[in-house]
């Protein structure tokens, strides 16, 4: 009995698997709804909301095609200049990056405010800049103009933005200097750095010292002085020996002790005075007195 049963199993099995596979050949067969087309799910071509109904405006209201190309060279150029920016925002190079750039979009601007009169005796600035609340081509020009007077690049760059001026570029050679010697002298012990790279620091620090002094200092300056001060000090922990603080020491002290010595000296001053004035009147009063001795004998 056994036996008989196994076959029976085996072949209703064998039935079970070829009626699976024939079913999944049907399925196959039959096609997909989603590459049936139906008219009532079938997607719009159009959109449903159309914003070109007023295709233009009257001429009169219309902008020239002169200003149009002036508004298209002021985008390109403000993007170009907004493109510098970005990757010169750390560290900060963004006046001797994107001078050429800044230089450029303000040629656009002030062709776009000038009173010049354009083909057919078109002016743009009241078309451009003054025919709406809000002024889209002046704010944007004015946020950028106010970066780039806060950055005072105008300090660090020739008139014209021709390029960075001569202060500009020894101190960029200074700091190359300074920050080759600390590349070299960065691995190991930091002593050795402290002692071999203290001259070109200590130049750095003196060429900043007179910029800040006759105020050629820009945004790109501050912010490389700053993080080379950051290395010295923190980053690679050097210091100025005692000998170089001497001088700094001693106005110190004599700022100090000025005050001391104004009061002591104002005090022995009028000690002065006042025996300059009781000495004669001494001497008056005691020829008196002999003079009545005198009359008495």
């Amino acid at each position: 009995m056994l036996p008989y049963k196994l076959d029976l199993f085996f072949v209703f099995l064998v039935i079970n698997v070829f009626n699976a596979s024939e079913s999944a050949d049907k399925l196959e067969a039959v096609p997909s709804l989603s590459a049936v087309s139906s008219p009532v799910f079938k997607p719009s071509e159009t959109p449903v909301f159309s914003f070109s109904v007023l295709s233009s405006f009257p001429e009169d209201l219309e902008i020239s095609d002169y200003c149009s190309e002036l508004l298209h060279i002021f985008g390109q150029r403000y993007v170009a200049y907004a493109n510098c920016l970005v990757p010169a925002a750390r560290p900060v190079k963004v006046c001797q990056s994107c001078f050429s750039t800044y230089s450029s979009l303000n040629e656009s601007y002030v062709n776009i405010s000038s009173d010049k009169m354009g083909p057919g005796n078109v002016s743009c600035r009241d078309s451009l800049l003054r025919s709406d609340r809000l002024m889209l081509v002046f704010q944007l020009y004015s946020y950028l103009g106010a970066l780039w007077d806060e950055s005072k690049c105008a300090n660090c760059l020739t008139k014209g933005f021709q390029g960075l001026t001569n202060d500009t570029l020894v101190f960029m050679a200074t700091l190359n200097q300074t920050l080759t010697c600390f590349e070299k002298y960065q691995q190991g012990n930091h002593t050795e750095l402290c002692k071999n790279c203290k001259t070109a620091y200590g130049s750095l620090n003196a060429l900043y010292s007179q910029m800040e002094k006759s105020n050629t200092l820009c945004i790109d300056i501050e912010d490389a002085m700053n993080m080379t001060r950051r290395l010295w000090s923190t980053k690679f922990n050097c210091s100025f020996t005692h000998e170089e603080n001497v001088p700094v020491i001693a106005v110190s002290s004599f700022m100090l002790f000025l005050p001391i010595i104004f009061y002591l000296s104002s005090f022995l001053h009028s000690e002065q005075k006042k025996r300059k004035l009781i000495h004669p009147r001494r001497a008056k009063s005691s020829a008196s007195l002999m003079n009545i001795q005198d009359k008495l004998s």
